[in-house]
């Protein structure tokens, strides 16, 4: 079995280049027309030099007012059009940006969605909050602006280039030689951005990790009783001081070599009036004033996007860090792969059977379950006793297949689970465990995300079997009243019986209820365990054991201790052997 682990270390050096373009390419043809639409807008960008020269060379020499109006005009049309031009570029770039960042950050919660519990189980929960919020919203600015900007800018400075060659080869030749110059000192700050900004969103995952932890209702509860707040407010000023230093290192991180850069770009207008000044002084005319005058104005045109070009190439390498993060996610191999060919059940009778299954943690741990052998007919029930540790839950989660075994198989009607789909395992299996969650949502959303589909109806006489419903239509706000983070505004046992209404309400043929009714009183737990009991009439039923009213009426009962099944009959069968079900009789008392 592939263990998929994800942790701060894990990080790539920079996402490969050809990776990254292939996220545009489902937008390609929406980037052609950007490409059309920036070239038309270069166009009109430098057409106003050539106006501009000639109003200096012929229009006011000439005193034509005619020629300075349509000239003039032409500016103005010119600007307005760029203007416009300008404005349909930035649309089209933010849909294309926005669509790359939609399927990116859908992409990654998918793939993550498909990861099985163990890796949930061996990953910070703020380690993948990290990767979607920092890690996904660090690119969004480049992927939203890049097509935009390369295409733009790129467009724009190659018109300038090409419009100043076109208006004077011998001024061109002269300034534009230094630009290259300047754009290739943007390259060497690209491997110093990407390792400031890999270890910048390591640190920004602790942060974020820490948060999660300590300011959850059960993060919150655990410092106050403890006493530990101060450590942990201690903590994260040393991760903010520490998060806080690296942001400064990487906002000067060449500072000075891209100042010096844009104050070179607009000190090439000098270079113009130099060469020519010089030229008129030895009484050489090579320019006319109106092309110097227009030659400037354009060279002008060039600082903008040069400088947004090189602010565009640093920024790129640092983001090149953050898709290395992004891929690690995806790159993450899936524990539990649903085949090409699974298969649904169309016909359910709920046979379980378990044919000499073991499993582990890891490849190089101990056995937790081993050699385990078993039937469950349909509409039976059959429960898993044994201490802490036993192999109980692991057992029940291999049924509903959030884990596969390493050894033999688990078959539902006669078919593998791994040849079924996952849809239809969890269409077949319903689990209730001992640790229940609820959504920040209000209590008819949270029992609906069961069956989406239940009328109002069905959702009451769920809540009435399940012995919840009265407390619920006490509430202020009765079934839309919000449960509150993680369902704490109520206790333990109204947590379990809104967990046990949401399965009533889903209605699978299979059961699993992991310790369903731990968390209840006495008087609570009959009247749940009275709605169980109606529930897993005529149904398969695994039930992990806690009180002997569990166990006493099941149709067997299989004794697991350390991985492995012991004993195995019913109540009375295993009473009269006084084996390890007798030993543990009143434990389960």
């Amino acid at each position: 079995m592939t263990t998929a682990t994800l942790t701060t270390d894990t990080t790539t050096d920079q996402a490969p280049v050809r990776r990254v373009a292939r996220l545009f390419r489902p937008y390609r043809w929406s980037i052609v027309v950007l490409l059309a639409v920036s070239v038309a807008q270069g166009a009109a960008g430098v057409a106003s030099p050539f106006l501009v020269r000639d109003i200096v060379d012929q229009a006011l020499p000439q005193r034509s007012a005619s020629l300075v109006v349509l000239l003039a005009g032409g500016m103005i049309v010119a600007a307005a059009i760029a203007a416009v031009l300008g404005v349909v570029t930035t649309r089209l770039s933010n849909v294309i940006g926005q669509g790359v960042m939609h399927d990116l950050r859908v992409g990654v919660y998918d793939h993550l969605q498909r990861m099985s519990l163990g890796f949930f189980t061996r990953t910070r929960a703020g380690e993948l909050q990290s990767r979607i919020a920092n890690d996904i919203g660090g690119v969004d600015n480049v992927v939203t602006n890049t097509a935009s900007s390369v295409v733009q800018n790129g467009v724009a400075a190659l018109a300038v280039g090409i419009a100043a060659l076109v208006m004077d080869w011998k001024l061109a030749a002269v300034c534009l030689i230094v630009v290259p110059l300047f754009l290739a000192f943007s390259f060497r700050l690209g491997r110093q951005q990407r390792q400031i900004a890999r270890g910048r969103q390591k640190q920004l995952a602790g942060i974020t990790a820490l948060v999660e932890e300590s300011l959850s209702v059960a993060g919150v509860l655990l410092a106050k009783t403890l006493g530990r707040q101060r450590e942990l407010s201690d903590r994260f000023a040393t991760e903010s001081r520490a998060l806080s230093a690296t942001e400064l290192t990487a906002a000067m991180s060449g500072k000075w070599v891209i100042s010096s850069r844009r104050a070179s770009l607009t000190m090439i207008p000098a270079i113009v009036y130099l060469v020519a000044g010089l030229t008129l002084a030895h009484g050489s005319a090579v320019f006319s004033i109106g092309t110097v005058v227009a030659f400037t104005t354009m060279l002008s045109r060039l600082v903008a996007p040069a400088t947004a070009l090189q602010g565009l190439g640093t920024a790129a390498s640092t983001s090149m860090a953050l898709f290395g993060r992004i891929f690690d996610v995806l790159d993450l191999p899936v524990d539990i792969q649903e085949k090409p060919d699974a298969r649904s059940l169309p016909r359910m009778r709920g046979e379980v059977r378990v044919e000499d299954a073991s499993f582990r943690y890891g490849e190089d741990g101990g056995w937790t379950l081993s050699d385990i052998d078993f039937v469950v007919p349909p509409g039976t029930t059959t429960a898993l006793v044994g201490e802490t540790g036993s192999g109980k839950t692991t057992l029940a989660y291999l049924v509903a297949r959030l884990y596969d075994p390493q050894l033999g198989r688990i078959t539902i009607d006669g078919v593998d689970l791994r040849e079924l789909k996952l849809s239809a395992i969890a269409d077949a299996v319903g689990l209730v465990s001992q640790e229940t969650y609820l959504f920040h949502e209000s209590v008819l959303e949270n029992l609906r995300f069961a069956a989406p589909e239940a009328t109002d109806a069905q959702v009451i006489a769920a809540a009435r079997a399940a012995r919840i419903h009265e407390l619920i239509v006490g509430l202020p706000e009765g079934y839309d009243t919000v449960v509150g983070a993680r369902g704490y505004r109520f206790s333990g046992g109204e947590r379990q019986r809104l967990a046990i209404a949401r399965m009533l309400l889903r209605n699978p043929p299979i059961l699993i209820l992991d310790e369903a009714a731990s968390a209840l009183d006495n008087e609570t737990e009959r009247a749940v365990q009275a709605a169980i009991d109606e529930l897993a009439r005529d149904r398969t039923t695994i039930a992990i054991a806690h009180r002997l009213s569990t166990v006493r009426n099941a149709d067997q009962i299989l004794v697991l201790d350390h991985g492995r099944i012991v004993e195995r009959g019913s109540h009375d069968e295993l009473v009269a052997r006084h084996g390890r079900y007798a030993q543990l009789h009143g434990t389960l008392s």
